[in-house]
């Protein structure tokens, strides 16, 4: 099928593997189970590769500390740089199934790379004690580095355009209508849960693997598990219900509706018309649900109806996509911070458990501080089907709503949730330091337990319930509820869930560096200049945290409104008759917050 076949296919014709239309036995849970079971796999090594990566860097290659931690971060940021390329690539030209099976085969070659690179002595440096700098503690280089490097940013490569891939691959398989939307709420709630089995099993139990036997069998266990993932994925072919794709239709169209609009900024759009968008032969976005649009008058539109250059001339559908994908980008926005906190809880909150008493009594047994990062996820372990079965039902009998409760509200109870974590961590942090560092004269008080951090994380770990499955959702939903070219951009807009997590990790760096200059002065480090956090004032640095969440909830809060004003029924403030604000979910007519 070539390009012109595909923009004239209908927006939501789907086919089986073999291209021709899918039956009633193809999709459903049932198919989607199989890229449930791919996801919790392919979240598993990823998570087994990335938790204990610098000790592989640090103690094995022996690259100093500094640089190993860069090593890490650059890792990570790349993965999730990486997936609006995965989303686009399969938007445009490959389909989810294609770019699925293909990034995941590169991923799991680079895995086998690492595996081999820490079972050969000779691809790794000679042994030595990095901390006391015994032995021949030369930094790997050479061919070592660059069999590393390749493996490692092969990993990087096939993750980052496998994700966003996965959960818009599972939405695809459920049709539209109301026992359509039902079930792929239960879907998405079903794909964090199998997230947060995989993050556990990731964090504790390989984990301890690579502890106990090595790092190749830790990145052996990470590439098995890939190995299984992908061919559950393969098996399911024959049942998957999958969306053709489109051609070249997200960023050349994008490209040029940003052209006309600039060309024609002097232009004085006809009066009577609020979207007077050029509608070309075959274009399904001209006319939807009676010419209603959302953000039809968010945004000045570049068209008319004489001829002129396509680069000067865009059809309704693409000035609609452009118009969805400016909307949904302060959503995206106001969930940075959430993933800033999810930084410190990663750092900062690990630290906080090395200095406290880390034993499980009445036992001996200790709680390695890295496995600290397992507590959310062991907890939603437990809240994700308690949300499903039993609050998303009452919130559908009290609101009317088929999914219970709409994406946009799940976001907003996240981000207000974020800052009670962060208050919590500021708390414990204040009660642990006052007893490390007693007062002149006091007795130094015996140390906190390291169960003193579960209320953070727990907080977190409801936070991350909310907003992590409302934007899941809200970003499916905003590519299929947009007639023509951009009912095909589910991946694409999926990535944006991803960028908002390397967003959040690159402001937290910028965040310490502020602070630490700010809070210098007199001869003494800021609050987070020294290494040892008795001398450190953690604790004011969660109460910035705290605030910072508080005023991106507010913020939050006139960003929906704005998304949901000139939404159908709606005032021209954007509230919905009875002073509500309209949902997302606009069919039902329900309030936003």
């Amino acid at each position: 099928m070539d390009d012109a076949e595909r923009s004239q296919a209908p927006p939501e014709s789907c086919v089986d593997w073999r291209g021709r239309p899918c039956r009633p036995r193809h999709g459903g849970m049932r198919a989607a189970a199989f890229v449930l079971v791919f996801q919790a796999s392919q979240t598993m090594a990823l998570a087994a590769v990335g938790s204990n990566l610098i000790t592989f860097v640090f103690g094995e290659l022996h690259f100093p500390l500094p640089q190993a931690a860069n090593v890490v971060t650059n890792f990570v940021g790349t993965v999730f740089i990486l997936s609006p390329l995965g989303g686009f690539l399969s938007d445009s030209y490959a389909g989810c199934l294609r770019t699925l099976l293909a990034f995941a085969a590169v991923e799991l070659a680079g895995l086998v790379l690492l595996a081999v690179q820490a079972h050969l002595p000779q691809l790794r440096s000679a042994p030595c004690n990095m901390l006391t700098m015994e032995g021949s503690c030369e930094r790997a280089g050479g061919t070592r580095a660059a069999v590393f490097f390749v493996a490692l940013y092969l990993v990087a490569l096939g993750a980052g355009c496998v994700m966003p891939n996965m959960t818009a691959y599972g939405g695809d398989q459920f049709a539209a209508g109301e026992k359509g939307a039902k079930r792929l709420s239960t879907y998405f709630n079903l794909s964090y849960l199998g997230y947060c089995v995989a993050e556990v099993a990731a964090l504790t139990a390989v984990v301890w693997a690579q502890t106990r036997f090595g790092m190749a069998v830790g990145f052996g266990l990470a590439a098995a598990a890939l190995g299984a993932g992908l061919l559950a994925l393969a098996s399911g072919a024959a049942v998957y219900r999958n969306k053709p794709p489109r051609g070249s239709v997200i960023f050349t169209p994008i490209a040029r509706v940003f052209v006309a609009a600039f060309s024609k900024r002097k232009q004085i759009c006809p009066s009577g018309s609020s979207n007077p968008a050029h509608t070309a032969a075959g274009d399904a976005a001209a006319v939807v649900d009676g010419g209603d649009f959302r953000h039809a008058n968010k945004f000045r539109d570049a068209a008319d109806t004489v001829p002129e250059s396509e680069w000067r001339l865009c059809t309704a559908g693409e000035v609609r996509q452009t118009k969805t994908l400016l909307a949904v980008l302060p959503i995206v926005a106001c969930t940075v911070v959430t993933n800033t906190v999810l930084a410190q809880l990663q750092t900062f909150s690990v630290q906080q458990g090395s200095a406290m008493d880390t034993r499980l009594a009445p036992s001996s047994f200790r709680i390695p501080p890295a496995s600290l990062q397992a507590i959310p996820y062991a907890m939603l372990l437990a809240l994700v089907p308690a949300y499903e079965l039993l609050l998303v039902p009452l919130a559908r009998r009290l609101t009317g709503a088929r999914a219970g409760i709409a994406p946009l509200q799940r976001i907003g109870v996240g981000l207000c949730l974020v800052a009670l974590s962060m208050a919590s961590a500021a708390a414990v942090e204040r009660r642990r330091r006052d007893a490390a560092v007693p007062a002149s004269g006091g007795r130094r008080q015996q140390q906190l337990s390291v169960l003193w951090l579960v209320p953070q994380f727990f907080v977190f770990g409801l936070s991350e319930l909310f907003t992590n499955v409302g934007l899941m959702e809200f970003f499916y939903e905003q590519a299929s509820s947009t007639a023509g070219t951009a009912a095909h951009m589910q991946a694409f807009f999926m990535a944006f869930f991803y960028c908002s997590f390397s967003f959040g990790f690159y402001l937290s760096s910028v965040l310490v560096s502020l602070v630490n200059r700010a809070t210098a002065g007199g001869g003494r480090p800021g609050w987070l200049g020294d290494n040892d956090l008795n001398k450190d004032r953690l604790d004011l640095f969660y109460w910035v945290l705290a605030a910072l969440s508080v005023l991106n909830f507010f913020c939050y809060l006139l960003c929906a409104r704005w998304y949901n004003s000139g939404a159908a029924g709606s005032g021209p403030d954007g509230a919905a008759p009875g002073g509500e604000v309209a949902s997302e979910e606009e069919d039902d007519g329900k309030g936003l917050i």
